[in-house]
């Protein structure tokens, strides 16, 4: 029986010895989907998601679900690390000091000329002059870095990085708190303070 637009009409039962009965899942029933069977290889015997995925032919996503479905507490990086096996260290690793041509990942020489510029010898003096100079507090908020161990300090230019002649130019320099440099980049900055435009 089904309704005028094709559908099934709900309570008709049309074959009792196919239908699902209450309980019944028309997926085979999985090991990794037991919270005893997940607490003892995830848990105890400390198996990945991606162990555990490879052995059934599922993915990692599909272990994680059961974990999360039984309220099982996944580990942490610092706790993978632990248990994980992350290859060779040191001059051991074959990739060990493989840089630049030697390195397989090269491509040319592409990397931005921002990232060049802030690991070159040139801005890492600037920096410890301008950290010097303002000697280790920010210019705006006047937090010193010794009163607050957990605050990122940054070095601002006052004439963009895109002023090439500027970039390392310590009076176009300033120290600011992770906190005041958001905002000087912010909307809330509205004079453009610690801001210069050429």
């Amino acid at each position: 029986m089904r309704n005028n637009k094709g559908q099934f009409v709900k309570g008709i039962s049309y074959n009792p010895s196919t239908q699902f009965k209450k309980g019944q899942h028309w997926r085979e029933r999985k090991e990794f989907s037991d919270k005893e069977w997940l607490i003892q290889e995830y848990i105890d015997k400390k198996r990945s998601c991606g162990e555990i995925a490879k052995q059934f032919g599922v993915t990692d996503s599909a272990i994680i679900f059961w974990l999360r479905k039984h309220n099982i507490k996944r580990r942490i990086v610092s706790e993978t690390r632990k248990v994980k096996y992350w290859g060779l260290s040191g001059v051991d690793n074959p990739m060990w000091n493989k840089k630049g041509e030697l390195n397989p990942r090269w491509k040319g020489g592409i990397t931005q000329e921002r990232q060049l510029f802030y690991q070159s010898q040139e801005w890492k003096l600037a920096c410890r002059e301008v950290w010097q100079r303002d000697n280790a507090t920010c210019q705006r908020c006047k937090l010193q870095r010794e009163d607050d161990m957990g605050m990122l300090f940054h070095i601002h230019h006052v004439v963009s990085f895109s002023n090439k002649e500027l970039r390392s130019d310590i009076n176009n320099l300033i120290l600011l708190c992770e906190v005041c440099h958001r905002w000087v980049h912010s909307k809330k900055n509205t004079n453009g303070e610690f801001i210069q435009k050429i």
